[in-house]
């Protein structure tokens, strides 16, 4: 589905506006340990603080869509630095990490509606504490 394959090479160049492009204007955001965000100014701010504390690349990518083009999901490789101290984590010392993870996509209309992400957060901190 191109849409997730786009949304995916955005993220990896870091590219918050083309990823954004991909997301409905109502896109629903189910992060990993937190709540659920709405809508687009929503997922932009939490792109930007992400983009402040951690330097992300996925690799090893395996996209799976449903053959009505209705729902999507990815399997990858968290490649990441973590750069700034994130509230409530570990103090931040340049670390890096490797992490399995996965997203679950809704489409319609050729754009993401929902977007949710889940890794292992205990695996990460046992990463960045070390």
């Amino acid at each position: 589905m191109q849409v997730i394959a786009t949304y995916f090479d955005a993220f990896n160049a870091g590219d918050i506006d083309g990823m954004l492009a991909c997301l409905s204007d109502d896109v629903a955001h189910h992060v990993n340990e937190g709540q659920v965000r709405q809508g687009k100014a929503a997922f932009a701010a939490f792109c930007a603080h992400m983009s402040a504390c951690y330097a992300e690349t996925l690799t090893d990518m395996v996209i799976l869509t449903h053959p009505d083009g209705t729902r999507a999901a990815a399997e990858y490789i968290v490649n990441g630095t973590y750069l700034a101290t994130d509230d409530g984590l570990p103090a931040a010392r340049g670390q890096t990490y490797r992490l399995p993870a996965g997203s679950f996509f809704d489409v319609a209309q050729g754009q993401i509606t929902r977007v949710t992400t889940y890794y292992n957060l205990a695996d990460w901190m046992r990463q960045v504490s070390a």
